[in-house]
């Protein structure tokens, strides 16, 4: 099993942990964020497994285009007109759960540097 198929994120995937869905098609889902940092706070996950930006190669280009534009789409969905997508890749940079994700956050004024 691949690495991030075994995560938190793979058992939402797999309908073993509810989620608050927003958004699912063939190729992801979107949910609320069990932890938000600001009003609204989506995370868009794929459907295939991959650990983070850093493992995704050229043929993985499609899916993560995908990804933006659902992200895009649920922050409008949810009444965003300005709001962060944000991707951590690697424990360094913040990621806790090894399955690609973004972060869709909104609602409040943001600050950068974000941290």
């Amino acid at each position: 099993m691949d690495q991030s198929a075994d995560t938190i994120f793979g058992r939402i995937l797999r309908g073993e942990i509810p989620s608050d869905q927003v958004h699912s098609d063939a190729l992801c889902i979107a949910f609320r964020d069990v932890q938000p940092q600001a009003p609204v706070h989506l995370l868009v996950i794929p459907r295939q497994p991959l650990v983070n930006l850093a493992d995704a190669s050229a043929a993985d280009g499609p899916l993560l285009g995908h990804l933006l534009l659902v992200a895009a789409q649920v922050a409008r969905q949810e009444g965003l007109t300005a709001w962060r997508t944000v991707i951590n890749s690697g424990a360094d940079a913040g990621q806790t759960v090894f399955h690609l994700h973004l972060h869709v956050i909104g609602g409040r004024p943001l600050q950068w540097p974000p941290g």
